[in-house]
C-alpha cells in the first residue's frame, strides 16, 4: 500500500497467486501450501518490494518452522497478542480450498506409490528429491519472474533532458529509436531551453558551452576543445562517449 502497488500487478510480476500473496500480507500461513513455498514466497515478494528478505524468512523459521498449524502466530512485536481481536470464522470457501488441497497432495502421494509398482525399495528418497527439484525450479522461476519484472519496469522508465545553451553551440540529438530531434542546430546564448522525453538519447554536441538538465541531474560537458558526445537512459548515469559513436546529422 505505501508503494502505491496494486496485488494484480505483483501477481503478475512475481507469479505468485494473488490469494497466496494476501495470505502473506495477513500471515495466515495456514492458507499457504506449505513451509518450503512460503519461505520461497517471502523471498521473492520481499525483493519484489525492495525488503530484507534474508531478515523475512529467517524470522519466518525461528517463530513458525516446525510447529503445529494451531500453534502458528502472525510476526508482530511483544504485546501484540493482548491487542488481537477473537479468531475469526473459517469462510467455507477456504475449508473448500483445504480439502482440495489435501485431495491433489493424496493424489501425488498414490501416483508416487502406483509408478513404484512392486519393488520394495523405500520411496522417500525418491520423493524428497523430486520436491526438492520442484522448489528449486519454482525458487528459479520466481527469480526469473522477478528480474523480467525489473527489465519491463526499466523498459517503461522515461528520462527528460533540458538543453541549455551559454554560448554558440552545434547540437545533434536523436532518441533511442534513432529518431532525429535536433538535426544539427546551432544554439546561442539567450535562446529558449530545449526539452524532450524518451526513454534514451544520443547527445553531440560541438563544443561544452552547454548544460544539459538530464531529469533531476545537471551535466557539464568537460571543455576539451573538441566534440563531445554522450548516452543518456533512463536509469542510469549519464555517460561520456566517443565522438564516433555518438549520433549522425546532416
Amino acid at each position: 500500500m505505501h508503494a502505491r502497488v496494486d496485488i494484480s500487478e505483483v501477481e503478475a510480476a512475481t507469479k505468485i497467486r494473488a490469494k497466496y500473496l494476501r495470505a502473506l500480507e495477513n500471515e495466515e500461513w495456514t492458507l499457504l501450501p506449505g513451509p518450503t513455498f512460503t519461505k520461497s514466497f517471502l523471498r521473492t515478494y520481499a525483493e519484489y518490494l525492495g525488503l530484507d528478505a534474508r531478515l523475512l524468512v529467517e524470522q519466518y523459521k525461528q517463530r513458525y518452522e516446525g510447529l503445529a498449524d494451531q500453534d502458528l502466530r502472525p510476526i508482530a512485536p511483544l504485546g501484540a497478542e493482548k491487542r488481537r481481536s477473537p479468531a475469526r470464522v473459517i469462510s467455507p470457501g477456504v475449508v473448500v480450498g483445504a480439502i482440495v488441497v489435501a485431495l491433489l497432495v493424496l493424489l501425488f502421494v498414490i501416483g508416487s506409490l502406483g509408478g513404484s509398482g512392486s519393488s520394495t525399495t523405500p520411496t522417500t528418497p525418491t520423493t524428497a528429491a523430486q520436491r526438492l527439484a520442484q522448489e528449486r525450479a519454482a525458487h528459479r522461476a520466481h527469480e526469473l519472474a522477478l528480474a523480467r519484472a525489473r527489465r519491463e519496469r526499466l523498459a517503461r522508465e522515461r528520462l527528460t533532458l533540458q538543453i541549455v545553451p551559454s554560448g554558440s553551440v552545434y547540437v545533434c540529438l536523436v532518441d533511442d529509436h534513432d529518431h532525429t530531434l535536433i538535426p544539427g542546430r546551432t544554439l546561442s546564448a539567450g535562446s529558449a531551453p530545449l526539452s524532450f522525453t524518451a526513454h534514451g538519447f544520443r547527445v553531440g554536441l560541438g563544443n561544452a558551452q552547454v548544460t544539459l538538465h538530464v531529469d533531476r541531474t545537471v551535466v557539464q560537458p568537460p571543455n576539451t576543445g573538441n566534440a563531445i558526445a554522450y548516452l543518456l537512459n533512463a536509469g542510469a548515469k549519464p555517460r561520456l562517449i566517443p565522438p564516433s559513436q555518438g549520433p549522425r546529422c546532416p
